[in-house]
């Protein structure tokens, strides 16, 4: 028996006697992480080339850790169902033994749940009419992922072993045990040679990318479409395919895959500063970036047809435990017709229908300028035509799809447009570039794939390298101008507007990456307005590592006092800022505003930005609203914090208990809070926070925290973790 570290958090155990093989943990992009230690290799067997891999999985406990999903067992689940054979009829490797998913109750039912949503997508037809298709299209559906699923949906069960982990030990096979030691760790058992797992990450951990990336400074275009990833869920090299859109300067995803933050901050773009996602289909390859923006301060657009959106609501809920009404407290929701241009704001989009085993739409982009529209296509996840045409009612398949399907299709592919992506991944349910070999389009991209492509493939179409740009209009303005006065009036309102011209007449500066802006201990005689990319707020000696993103101002309260600055802001991506010197800003806030109520203003700002809950990815437009509204109140020791008041308390000195009837569990300090059930609950209160000693907070409406995505996330992160640690110290 063998244990091997496969990345933080995440371990493979090796029990070749016992013909198990278990990956404990399964952040994003686990299979990736796999192969780069050497733990999936390609085998051949009777003509038949497969890999290796798990058999197994153990979930961790806990969804979420340090802000990223624990559990995404999807894709381990597929390249065990195909790339491995163990679901592929007449394959060597289909012995009839299904894959084990292994761990607490809650976790294997929402991962169940998740895993069937993500092979099937929608499951009736009745589902399906609800989202607005018709019958014909709805019978056309059910026919097409019949066919995807070798003749039969199967239900989860029927597709994987569940060993559902509670007080006593559980036999996963062949007599190995499994025993909950405590949250995330774990002891297995294999002929009496013992080896204990630990999933928890520390404070500081994180999950880390499978692929690294270059960084790229990216200029905002009017129109244009930038490459951020033409590989599958199984290459080690390259993201996932996808792509970024620039209109007018404003940013947009099209599908958001597995590590999602790394991208962005690659390119130098804040999760804060995207303006929608244009979502093709619910495989986590084009997916798993969800769970990422659900972190914003802000409402992103969400667009998708409604059959689209149905699957994936209805997969995302699963994964992350809310029902499906809660989509909508997370993304704005922007519902896309289909065959038709959909106006945004000048940009125009037509989604289209295409066949894969769940709900798919390709998209369609084009914006009027000289000469005529400009065009993009983004064709994710397509069938080939051959196998499509194999689909097809014929004698020989009488259950087959209608053809109109495949002629419909076939004029997708051959729609012309100034620059198309296309995926030619090959495979049962993958597209081929030879259906693109007459294509008239001035540039096609080959996505999705894993490999060289062949001589023919080269001759078809183009690759295309991560931060690569397509200028279809370019800019002739500085949209980052623009953002600077957009943020500006935000932050002073009632300031003329001669005196924020005064501001935006400051010098922009750019920095690379890793370069310190603000050194703790330095004087900074200037205070910057982060106007894109993104910056590490740090103060190693208290812990504190947070994220800044566009619309931040950077070293404010040091400035205005003139005093050394407490922390260091250093530019994580290529940066840019607008650079405005001390004393014009002094005399800018001196001009508007009472100068000491600014400060102190401010003094709580910076409060709230060493804060893990208020510190990261908040923009100061964000935290100037809840500095307004929140004041401050001192217990003295004994008292109580009032469960029932509708407010967050945030800890500023002092020490308080959280309680459960009269046992305490859990003892919280400076920057700790208390207060998330009334918030995310507005009903009954499980517990209660007693004062240690006495004891400044800050007391924060809960009205002004609602419709931040990232805070509500956070605070019911903390209310899991409030509850588990409650039951680990009760023994429960």
């Amino acid at each position: 028996m063998e244990k091997i570290k496969v990345t933080n958090g995440v371990y493979y155990l090796s029990m070749p006697e016992a013909g198990l093989f278990v990956l404990c943990g399964c952040p994003a992009d686990v299979v990736k992480h796999l192969m780069l230690r050497g733990l999936i290799v390609a085998r051949e067997t009777d003509g038949y080339t497969y890999e290796t891999g798990p058999n197994a999985i153990l979930l961790s406990d806990v969804s979420v850790q340090n802000g990223s999903f624990s559990n995404l067992a999807e894709f381990p689940v597929l390249q065990m169902f195909y790339r491995q054979g163990m679901l592929i009829p007449g394959h060597p490797n289909n012995r009839g033994v299904k894959p084990i998913l292994a761990g607490i109750p809650n976790q294997v039912m929402a991962q169940s749940q998740y895993i069937y949503r993500g092979t099937y997508g929608l499951l009736s037809e009745k589902e399906l009419l609800a989202t607005g298709v018709t019958q014909e299209m709805a019978r056309d559906i059910l026919k097409l992922k019949r066919a995807f699923a070798f003749g039969k949906i199967k239900k989860t069960e029927e597709l994987l072993d569940f060993r559902v982990i509670e007080t006593d030990p559980v036999e996963l096979r062949n007599g190995v045990k499994l025993e909950r030691l405590g949250l995330n760790k774990y002891r297995f058992n294999c002929a009496g040679k013992i080896i204990d797992v630990d999933m928890n990450l520390e404070p500081s951990e994180e999950y880390k990318p499978a692929v690294r990336l270059d960084f790229h400074r990216i200029k905002r275009e009017y129109f244009s479409v930038i490459h951020t990833g033409e590989g599958n869920g199984w290459d080690i090299n390259n993201p996932c395919m996808a792509s970024i859109l620039v209109f007018q300067g404003k940013i947009y995803l099209i599908d958001t895959g597995p590590n999602i933050t790394a991208t962005l901050v690659a390119l130098g773009i804040s999760i804060n500063e995207i303006e929608g996602v244009f979502h093709t289909h619910a495989h986590d390859d084009h997916f798993a970036g969800l769970t990422t923006l659900v972190r914003s301060d802000h409402m992103i657009k969400y667009y998708a047809t409604p059959l689209v959106r149905s699957s994936v609501t209805k997969k995302l809920s699963a994964l992350m435990g809310f029902p499906e009404s809660s989509f909508s407290k997370y993304f704005e929701v922007c519902d896309l017709e289909f065959n038709k241009w959909n106006n945004i704001e000048g940009l125009e989009v037509m989604p289209v229908f295409t066949p894969h085993p769940v709900e798919n739409n390709a998209f369609f982009f084009r914006t009027f300028w000289e000469g005529g529209y400009k065009k993009y296509g983004h064709l994710a996840d397509i069938i080939s035509l051959d196998g499509l045409k194999k689909m097809v009612r014929s004698k020989e398949n009488p259950k087959g799809v209608h053809p109109r399907v495949f002629y419909r299709t076939r004029d997708i592919y051959n729609a012309f447009v100034n620059l198309k992506k296309i995926d030619s991944g090959g495979g049962m349910i993958h597209g081929s570039a030879l259906d693109f070999i007459e294509d008239k389009s001035p540039k096609i991209i080959l996505a999705h794939i894993d490999r060289e492509l062949s001589p023919k493939e080269k001759e078809i179409g183009s690759n295309a390298t991560f931060g690569a740009i397509d200028i279809l209009i370019p800019a002739h303005q500085d949209y980052s101008m623009q953002s600077a006065s957009r943020f500006l009036r935000s932050f002073f309102p009632k300031a003329p507007s001669h005196d924020l011209a005064m501001l935006l007449n400051c010098e922009c500066l750019d920095f690379n990456v890793g370069m310190n802006i603000i050194r703790k201990s330095e004087q900074n005689k200037h205070i910057y307005l982060l106007l894109n990319g993104v910056v590490e707020l740090i103060d190693a000696e208290n812990h504190i590592n947070h994220v800044l993103s566009a619309g931040s101002m950077l070293g404010e309260y040091s400035g205005l006092t003139e005093t050394a600055s407490e922390i260091t802001y250093r530019a994580k991506s290529y940066v840019k800022v607008l650079k405005i010197p001390a004393e014009l800003y002094v005399r800018f806030i001196n001009r508007n505003y009472n100068f000491q109520d600014i400060v102190k203003f401010h003094k709580n700002i910076w409060f709230l930005e060493g804060t893990w809950l208020f510190g990261e990815l908040i923009s100061s437009r964000i935290l100037n609203k809840i500095a307004l509204l929140m004041d401050t109140r001192v217990y003295e020791a004994g008292e109580e914090l009032d469960p029932n008041d509708p407010k967050l308390y945030l800890i500023k000195r002092g020490q308080v208990e959280i309680v459960f009837e009269d046992q305490a569990f859990e003892k919280i300090s400076r920057g700790s809070f208390f207060g998330e059930e009334n918030i995310l609950l507005k009903s009954a209160h499980i517990f209660r926070a007693r004062v240690i000693e006495t004891t400044k907070v800050y007391q924060i409406p809960g009205s002004v925290l609602e419709h931040i995505p990232i805070i509500e996330w956070k605070l019911l992160e903390s209310y899991e973790k409030r509850i588990k640690a409650f039951g680990a110290s009760a023994g429960l």
